[in-house]
């Protein structure tokens, strides 16, 4: 089995699991009593059944006329998924109303983080109470069962409450070591599983004790994610619903005003009413939309994210740099402001955004992200941008540059494997364009290049652009790189090398390959420091 500890942020979660519950809400809309054997199908298949189906033989799976072969007085209903969400949607709004967040992965399965409810409620044995006795007695679940279960990560939580067991913080690895490997896949119909089984894996723990990179390798990422799984190194972060609209809140602007200071200091009471709700649901706002109308119908939209959490100052300022840079630049409105209206797009619940290494963000930080905000609020979304990490065999194509605020997410996975990438350690500085070089030989001539990307001769001088070589103390490669052979206009075939002159000084040179006898050209790409 892996043993790597779980990684110190892997939240724990509580997992709200109700079985059957395709059963429940067909059995509801039917008005069957409880104890009635009941198979729910769809395409003529059995997706689920009654326990009292399953006392006489009937599984999921099965035909229809299999099922009722073996249970003849089986009540058949159709499966109405708009008719589970509906059903189950009071039984959210009652977890909601203990734990603000709360994660659905389908009807009669839903999730909460459990570090802001153990603070409120004094543990999670509380939280436990304060579940149960929220969810007694709703009509919804018809008497249905409720399991709850706590773990490390969605996917430990998830098998925790379908036993209705806590897992101890750390322990989801040895809680998933003896599950079957079909508890990945219950519906079955995965390849991966069918694969797994094939090999003789019959347990989470066997698949996790497998290396990941040979799983990456022989499974791809679909296989690499049910490893991580397996082993209880799920840590996606919860993904909680989306705010309500009665969130938003709205300024009306009688008479129109045309003065920046006037409409934000109006805007105050919104600003603090806006904080104040998702407060009191414990959230936080992350992302804004702030709305703006003009009295002769021009109107101004912007999403606003935050590093951290929105406070009441950061609303009013992004509320200020919108309007002054739209009151004062070339598309002014006609006429003045009538409406000023804040809606959430990403809220968090409250204490779940970490701040920083050494203690939280400080002022420093703060005045920085005004100043950068405002910067693109008078020059345009793009005038502001920070690197993202990207997944490329190159320095240039790993490193991205997106606009500031937006969400820094990667194009390509840079954990994917890239065949040709350049080998640590990464260069620190990125020419962009890069430079002319010349890379010579012992008799001072191009260092040539084969076209099967060899270099024949030992490279002996080396300078940038029109500069006087200098001597080569040692060098390493080439690494050819033969790119997107099929597509004329992105083709690319180079050669690259790192080369360290008798200054000291480490370069990444990149030549071209030879084409009808042209000899290559040479370029630096970055320079190590």
């Amino acid at each position: 089995m892996n043993t790597d500890p779980p990684s110190a942020d892997q939240a724990r979660r509580i997992s709200i699991f109700c079985a059957d519950w395709p059963v429940t809400t067909a059995r509801i809309e039917a008005g069957l009593s409880d104890d009635a054997p009941i198979a729910v199908v769809t395409a003529n298949h059995v997706v689920a059944c009654s326990h009292a189906a399953r006392a006489q033989g009937v599984r999921r799976g099965l035909r229809r006329r299999e099922a009722q072969g073996r249970c003849p007085d089986l009540a058949i209903l159709v499966r109405d998924e708009s008719a589970e969400a509906r059903t189950f949607e009071p039984v959210v709004a009652a977890l909601e109303a203990i734990a603000p967040g709360v994660e659905i992965t389908r009807p009669g399965l839903a999730a909460i983080g459990v570090r802001g409810p153990t603070r409120y409620f004094g543990g999670e044995t509380g939280v436990l109470h304060a579940l149960s006795r929220g969810v007694r007695g709703i009509p919804a679940l018809g008497g249905a069962d409720l399991l709850i279960g706590i773990a490390d990560g969605s996917f430990a939580a998830e098998q925790a409450a379908r036993r209705g067991v806590i897992v101890d913080p750390g322990g989801s690895p040895d809680f998933l070591n003896d599950l079957p490997i079909e508890t990945l896949d219950p519906s079955g119909a995965s390849p991966l599983i069918d694969l797994l089984r094939r090999l003789g894996i019959r347990t989470l723990g066997g698949f996790a004790a497998l290396p990941a990179r040979d799983v990456l390798a022989r499974f791809g990422p679909t296989g690499t994610w049910a490893h991580r799984q397996a082993g209880g190194r799920d840590d996606r972060p919860l993904s909680a619903r989306r705010p309500p609209v009665e969130f938003a809140v709205t300024l009306d602007l009688e008479p129109p005003v045309d003065r920046v200071d006037t409409i934000t200091f109006s805007a105050r009471g919104i600003a603090e009413e806006f904080v104040t709700d998702l407060a009191a649901h414990g959230l936080a706002c992350t992302c804004l939309e702030l709305q703006a109308l003009s009295e002769n119908g021009e109107e101004t939209v912007r999403r606003w994210r935050h590093a951290g959490v929105l406070s009441t100052v950061d609303v009013l300022d992004r509320v200020r740099w919108q309007l002054e840079g739209w009151l004062s630049g070339a598309h002014r409105p006609t006429g003045g402001i009538t409406r000023v209206r804040l809606v959430p797009i990403e809220a968090v619940p409250t204490g779940a955004h970490q701040g920083a290494l050494w203690g939280g963000s400080g002022d420093e930080d703060e005045r920085a992200a005004r100043a950068l905000a405002r910067v693109q609020t008078l020059l345009g979304h793009g005038s502001v941008l920070a690197p993202v990490l990207d997944g490329g065999r190159d320095p240039g194509q790993r490193t991205r540059l997106v606009p500031w605020g937006d969400e820094p997410l990667p194009l390509r996975s840079p954990e994917q494997p890239w065949p040709g990438q350049l080998p640590a350690p990464a260069p620190s500085v990125l020419l962009d364009p890069p430079r002319p070089a010349q890379l010579l030989d012992s008799g001072r001539r191009p260092v040539r290049v084969t076209e099967r990307g060899a270099m024949p001769g030992t490279p002996a001088l080396f300078a940038m652009g029109g500069d006087t070589p200098v001597a080569v103390t040692s060098w390493a490669g080439p690494w050819p790189v033969d790119e997107r052979w099929w597509s004329p206009e992105a083709a690319r075939r180079v050669v690259r090398c790192q080369i360290v002159d008798v200054r000291g000084r480490a370069y990444l040179v990149t030549g071209t390959m030879p084409t009808d006898d042209q000899p290559p050209r040479w370029q630096v790409d970055a320079v190590y420091d």
